[in-house]
């Protein structure tokens, strides 16, 4: 199978020395982190196996967020917390969009650009639940950045799932939403379509943008999702996978990589081929920002807020049974490491660190060779 170590391996070098002096630490970081997961370079751990008394070395992981080997526990790990704080309420999944003529400025600015983008559609949201003819409280929401499509294009976009009640400070009760309606989303794009223009003229990207880009319909996608649970696991591959999994790759030849895609029209699997060198670049433009937090809690579902949060479901547990809530069992991801040839739990005995890993430059020789 090939990899995306596999692609940087053989293009990231020459890819490296034609666009250095345009290339982000953060990308060159993750170039590397890719490159060195699970080699020696980053030491290892001595586990011994009670049952079939052997030992076992396992290199260690990179841990970087961006790195297709080391995320899959984790995005399971966060569809069963979120699942365990579902509300037995209606919940809800709106969607914030920017026009074409912005993702330029977008993708040149990224952290500016994103943290504006999250604060402007958390404030929309705020200020349209508050109103009476919604539902006329403080609403809590989780907000996950998107900004890949399944081909590597770039479009970033901020998806809100969000429970159907809201806490009104006044009366010091919840109000609860309307069946399949929570905030009219007409008025939610024209304020967020205002909001944005407002908030980035008050940066230094005022004179960058795009004349043209406030003046066509904006667009904010909002739909109710029933109990929660199939949205959290729709959003899940967002807040730890990258904009492409090792699986999807088929091959890498002749400097060509090839990968498969789902078509979003009709769902069925096609594949498309590009240049190393454009599949590189494709896959860097997702690279966050160092430190930047991609999933974003607000109002009672915010992590500071679990006395509120706690209340509020106290609260709901006169309507707790007539909902079906999902029980998490099976799917529970145990972080004990297992034995390779007898599936049984291993005991760790003794690990070896190694000092700062080569220079990227010479990785690249090293594993080209």
């Amino acid at each position: 199978m090939t990899t995306l170590a596999d692609v940087l391996r053989r293009h990231g070098l020459e890819y490296l020395e034609r666009y250095k002096n345009n290339m982000l630490p953060s990308h060159k970081k993750v170039m590397r982190d890719i490159l060195l997961c699970k080699s020696a370079h980053l030491g290892w751990h001595e586990w011994y196996c009670p049952n079939c008394k052997k030992i076992h070395y396992i290199n260690n992981s990179c841990r970087n967020r961006h790195c297709p080997q080391c995320q899959k526990d984790k995005t399971q790990n966060w569809v069963n917390i979120q699942q365990e704080k579902l509300l037995a309420v209606e919940y809800f999944l709106f969607t914030f969009t920017i026009p074409k003529q912005l993702r330029t400025l977008a993708g040149s600015h990224q952290k500016l650009f994103y943290n504006i983008l999250f604060n402007v559609s958390s404030q929309c949201l705020q200020i349209l639940a508050k109103d009476k003819r919604f539902i006329g409280g403080k609403i809590g929401m989780i907000g996950i950045l998107h900004t890949w499509t399944q081909i590597l294009g770039y479009h970033p976009h901020i998806h809100y799932i969000i429970p159907g009640i809201a806490i009104d400070s006044q009366k010091q009760v919840l109000r609860y939403a309307r069946d399949g309606f929570l905030i009219h989303v007409r008025a939610l794009s024209r304020l967020f379509c205002y909001k944005l223009k407002n908030a980035l003229k008050q940066t230094a990207l005022k004179d960058k943008i795009p004349n043209d880009c406030f003046n066509g319909k904006w667009v904010v996608h909002g739909k109710s999702v029933g109990s929660g649970i199939h949205a959290i696991k729709y959003l899940a591959q967002y807040v730890y996978r990258i904009a492409i999994s090792d699986t999807r790759i088929v091959s890498c030849k002749n400097g060509m990589v090839t990968f498969r895609y789902k078509d979003r029209d009709n769902g069925n699997e096609k594949f498309m081929t590009l240049p190393a060198f454009e599949f590189i670049r494709r896959f860097l433009q997702h690279i966050l920002p160092r430190g930047f937090q991609k999933v974003r809690y607000y109002g009672f579902l915010h992590p500071k807020r679990k006395l509120l949060f706690n209340r509020i479901r106290l609260l709901l547990n006169a309507k707790y049974e007539a909902y079906t809530r999902h029980k998490i069992n099976d799917f529970f991801i145990s972080h004990v490491m297992l034995c390779p040839d007898c599936g049984k739990p291993m005991v760790c005995i003794g690990c070896k660190t190694i000092g700062r890993p080569p220079p990227l430059k010479e990785l690249f020789s090293k594993t080209a060779a």
